[in-house]
């Protein structure tokens, strides 16, 4: 009985060691199946860890790459507008785009503070707009093909192609600023770049979208509704595109309608309206100043075109010139007469390239965006008809600076005293300030009354740069141009010697195409000449 008893106590412990082993594995076999998930999960991990890796070591060489081939010669790299537009685009629509994706995969917090701190130096929509306002502008003035500048040919100089979504931008760009004119060609060319893409870099229906729309602004209702069609094609429930084909039918409809009854009375002929299949002209808007005689010679004469047979040419002459100045007596200045009446000339290596690095060096730090007199209240602000960068030395700044006043004053016979400080200007992409005067006009009393030295009675510029292609200062109505050459400076009187202002002295600096153009002025003030150039009841006295 004993043996029976101990016999049945042995087969229920072991039944129950049993169905606690069982137990046991069971767990045991589902964390077989949880380590082999954690395995794919590590490796998966491990995979988007390298392409992340991966993505980032290709934007660190393709960065390194870039600046490297830019610093090479920045003037040159960031004086080509193209290669500007590309650059300010690349830091801010692409950078959030694409960028930004990368960098922002798990990266520590060290590292995203030193980007961030980083991306205060770059560019931004602000500068990404002046841009492509500076390309549109640099089109208009110097005539260039959309074609070309997207293919990278920029006067003759290559650079680099801009892809169909350069020019897509370039042409929302011009939308909003209800410019149909460059917004049509350019979302023109985004649409013939984007056919002959292989590596796609826009959304054709985006394009689509905006291209027939403004299509039909431009006058061409028929093939506005040829785009949308195909947009339709694309995206066959697109809401805008199926209402502005409705309204593209009607227009169409409407207007066929109209040139029957015309027909009808005889009249179809005298219309002076196209066929409703038949492009309009792709005109350029212009505003009321843009259409002027000024205007349009101030472009012609950037262009470097031949606008005025200059009055008594036979006359001009080169000169050293003395005075017999201390200073001018072992360097004379080297005078070329440009025109008589106004009288303005041209100093040649008048300024050395060391006294021009050390003023640009001290000028960079302190430029800023530059302004204009404000006629009415006499006060500095910002203009959209000047755009550079500007800043003002006084002799006490560096040496150099003393040196060049002293310099002009030997050179012009003029007090340098009642001068304004030196003003150094940095024009950058597509870099202008349209015609404008340098004095004030009697109506203009408070222009300069900050200052007490009366009105500008002449101005010394020099020009600081070579530039490439571009940035000409021109006199429209007497047809001047001088083309930058570093150390060479210009010289006029902006006054005749009774005080009244000489208005044929009205200039302009054109859009720098490309390079960069550095420039000083001195504006010489009344006060102090009376014994240097006396004042008489004429003009000529």
């Amino acid at each position: 009985m004993t043996n029976q008893r101990y016999l049945l106590l042995l087969i229920c412990v072991a039944s129950v060691v049993r169905c606690e082993l069982f137990t046991s594995l069971a767990h045991m076999e589902r964390a077989l199946f949880a380590e082999r998930e954690i395995s794919s999960r590590i490796k998966e991990y491990v995979r988007e860890e390298k392409q992340r890796l991966d993505a980032l070591s290709r934007l660190a060489d393709e960065l390194e790459t870039h600046s490297s081939k830019a610093l090479e010669n920045v003037d040159f790299y960031l004086g080509n507008p193209v290669n500007a537009y590309l650059f300010v685009k690349r830091f801010t629509v692409d950078w959030e785009r694409h960028i930004e994706d990368i960098l922002k995969w798990k990266p520590n917090e060290e590292f995203h503070e030193k980007v961030n701190k980083l991306k205060e130096y770059l560019p931004t929509y602000e500068d990404l707009n002046g841009a492509v306002a500076a390309l549109l502008r640099l089109q208009d003035t110097y005539k260039l093909e959309t074609e070309k500048i997207a293919a990278g040919d920029i006067a003759g100089i290559k650079t680099s192609e801009l892809s169909a979504v350069d020019c897509l931008y370039v042409g929302k760009y011009a939308y909003t600023q209800s410019d149909t004119y460059h917004c049509h060609m350019w979302l023109e060319e985004s649409l013939s770049k984007d056919m002959k893409e292989i590596n796609k870099t826009a959304d054709r229906s985006e394009i689509l979208d905006y291209l027939s729309y403004v299509t039909m602004l431009q006058g061409n209702v028929r093939h506005a509704l040829d785009l949308t069609n195909e947009l339709l094609t694309l995206v066959p429930g697109h809401d805008r595109a199926l209402n502005n084909k409705e309204y593209y039918l009607k227009m169409i409809s409407e207007k066929e309608e109209k040139m029957g009854e015309t027909a009808t009375m005889g009249e179809a002929a005298t219309m002076g309206e196209p066929a409703a299949d038949e492009p309009l002209k792709n005109e350029k808007g212009r505003d009321e100043y843009k259409s002027t005689d000024e205007f349009i010679m101030y472009e012609r004469l950037c262009r470097g075109e031949h606008t005025h047979d200059y009055k008594d040419q036979h006359k001009l002459v080169c000169r050293y010139k003395t005075n017999n100045d201390p200073l001018l007596l072992i360097n004379p200045a080297k005078e070329e007469e440009i025109y008589l009446d106004p009288y303005l000339v041209a100093y040649h290596n008048v300024i050395s390239d060391y006294e021009l690095a050390v003023i640009k060096s001290i000028a960079t730090p302190k430029l800023g965006r530059a302004t204009v007199h404000n006629a009415k209240t006499g006060k500095l602000e910002f203009a959209h008809y000047r755009v550079s960068k500007s800043a003002w030395l006084r002799p006490d700044d560096d040496i150099v600076v003393e040196r060049v006043n002293r310099r002009i004053s030997a050179v012009t016979k003029l007090e340098m005293d009642t001068a304004e400080d030196l003003q150094i200007a940095n024009y950058g992409i597509g870099g202008h300030y349209e015609p404008h005067f340098d004095f004030a006009r009697k109506e203009e009393s408070n222009a300069f009354k900050g200052l007490n030295t009366g009105n500008r009675i002449a101005t010394w510029l020099s020009y600081m740069s070579d530039v490439e292609a571009g940035g000409a200062t021109v006199f429209p109505y007497i047809g001047v141009k001088i083309f930058p050459k570093r150390g060479m400076a210009a010289f006029w009187y902006n006054l005749y010697k009774n005080g009244d202002g000489i208005y044929d002295t009205r200039h302009a600096a054109c859009p720098v195409l490309v390079g960069t153009k550095w420039v000083s002025n001195k504006w010489i003030h009344e006060r102090g000449q009376e014994f240097r150039r006396p004042c008489g009841l004429l003009a000529d006295d």
